[in-house]
């Protein structure tokens, strides 16, 4: 499956998004290369993996000792964040962090993805990958095309009707949609089957297949069926909170690249595009790292927790070469998030 994200990061400096010899980027590269910090931790990983691991089996193990009382709904806000680790153990996969393998990183992601959540990774490689080429570019990124919500002023000027309302409204909406979040990503992937080839359609299908009909098992042999209808709403419902919290801060409200205009290099297409979190381990722990918004764009493929020691040579080099560095707190960027929801809604507020 192509990797295009992750190989931006391991192309040669003057490959890197075309660049030449002399730009921005290459000596940045240069100085995270010789800090080793594009280095594999397998380790770090194979101890994640596990521990994750452990954790769901943990769970599914108290739905089924307490699975005929209703104090069984406390456990699903806990899988919900232990399906959202899943979600970033999947996501790393798909950026070949964890191993160089291309084979390993395709089975981590389908069994972090298609089975453990029944969400397609092929679907979401494409879809991602394609987002990390031309982040925020409106003819390029899927994040920004227009759907239930939109993100610029000449999307929201072609919303008639309900689209029209859900526009209007859609800082408002924004939280309570994301409860659909890991539903509709779920959909999504079964839909991306019709795209995908013979063969990966199989093992995809097959496992996505699989996950739906175990979970629905786990939850009727552990629970009456009132419980299991309550318990999935919660779990579903809080999982795609979950994802939205981690998704939504990183790019929304930042610039967009004029699709006409001049075309950026990777340093300025990634980093101007992209915000970080302010926080510390537990804001990492809690967005999977994605919080390092800009050195995840910069360099795809580098481990999770590498991106915290990459931070600041990357916001020194910013500063050197006279590039804003966009960070936020955790409630501030999700401030500015909404706002941008608001102007973008507001000509279809006025009368």
């Amino acid at each position: 499956m192509p990797q295009v994200a992750a190989a931006v990061a391991e192309r040669p400096p003057a490959a890197v998004g075309k660049q030449p010899a002399g730009s921005d980027f290459a000596p940045l590269l240069r100085t995270i290369r010789e800090q080793g910090l594009l280095d594999r931790r397998i380790g770090w990983y194979a101890r994640s993996i596990v521990i994750n691991a452990l954790a769901l089996i943990a769970v599914g193990t108290g739905m089924f000792f307490i699975g005929a009382s209703w104090w069984v709904l406390l456990l699903a806000p806990v899988l919900s964040i232990l399906c959202a680790r899943t979600a970033f153990i999947g996501h790393d996969a798909g950026h070949s962090q964890i191993t160089g393998n291309r084979s390993v990183s395709r089975v981590l992601g389908l069994i972090h993805g298609n089975l453990l959540l029944g969400m397609s990774s092929a679907w979401w490689n494409d879809k991602h990958n394609r987002h990390h080429a031309n982040p925020n570019h409106v003819e390029k990124d899927p994040d920004v095309a227009a759907d239930v919500l939109v993100w610029t002023s000449n999307q929201a000027k072609l919303r008639v009707g309900f689209r029209g309302w859900l526009t209007r409204n859609q800082a408002w909406l924004f939280f309570p949609l994301t409860l659909l979040q890991g539903i509709a990503m779920k959909i999504y992937g079964f839909q991306d089957l019709r795209r995908q080839s013979p063969r990966e359609r199989v093992a995809e299908g097959t496992l996505l297949v699989a996950h739906v009909v175990g979970y629905v098992t786990l939850l009727l042999a552990t629970m009456p069926l009132s419980h299991a209808i309550a318990f999935a709403v919660i779990h579903q419902a809080l999982f795609g909170l979950h994802l939205g919290l981690a998704f939504a801060p990183n790019h929304k409200g930042m610039e967009m690249p004029d699709p006409d205009g001049e075309r950026w290099g990777h340093l300025r297409r990634q980093v101007l595009t992209s915000r970080n979190i302010r926080g510390g381990l537990l804001t990492d722990w809690f967005l999977g790292g994605l919080n390092y918004q800009i050195e995840h764009h910069l360099f795809p493929s580098m481990p999770r927790p590498n991106l915290r020691r990459a931070q600041p040579t990357v916001r020194a080099h910013c500063a050197a070469v006279g590039m804003s560095y966009a960070e936020a707190g955790f409630v501030d960027s999700y401030r500015q998030v909404l706002r941008h929801m608001y102007e973008v809604g507001e000509p279809l507020r006025v009368e």
